[in-house]
């Protein structure tokens, strides 16, 4: 494996996280987004889904994202009947996003991000040493 290879590499890792960050993104964002009739689903949760592919071009497996897909974990629910998407009983349904689960991927993704970068200085460094032992 060539040190271009271990780039590019880290660069798929880096694109594979940075989807799960926008994720995250959304899920944050939309934790308080309920439906807008009585009894209506809120904002579902999403998740993303990573798959080990083979990649022909650089003969080694590599992360890839395979598909972002809904939490199917139930609505929360919560009395409000002034609400306007309370149902009959005056309970609303909530989104099913946990704020300190998504702050926990969030750091999940960060560290995983940060390790790739780390290895693209590194591996940014090596290649600028050869080269400077050729000069």
């Amino acid at each position: 494996m060539d040190l271009t290879t271990t780039l590019q590499l880290s660069a798929k890792g880096m694109t594979a996280q940075s989807t799960r960050l926008q994720v995250i993104a959304q899920n944050l964002a939309n934790s308080d987004t309920t439906g807008s009739s009585p009894g209506a689903d809120p904002y579902r949760r999403k998740t993303v889904v990573f798959s080990n592919t083979l990649d022909r071009s650089l003969d080694t497996t590599s992360v890839s994202v395979r598909q972002i897909v809904p939490d199917t974990s139930a609505f929360p629910r919560r009395f409000d009947p002034s609400n306007p998407a309370a149902d009959t009983t005056g309970y609303v349904k909530t989104p099913n996003v946990n704020s300190f689960v998504e702050i926990m991927d969030m750091k999940e993704a960060q560290r995983s991000y940060s390790a790739n970068l780390n290895v693209m200085e590194a591996t940014r460094g090596m290649m600028n040493r050869t080269v400077d032992l050729l000069r």
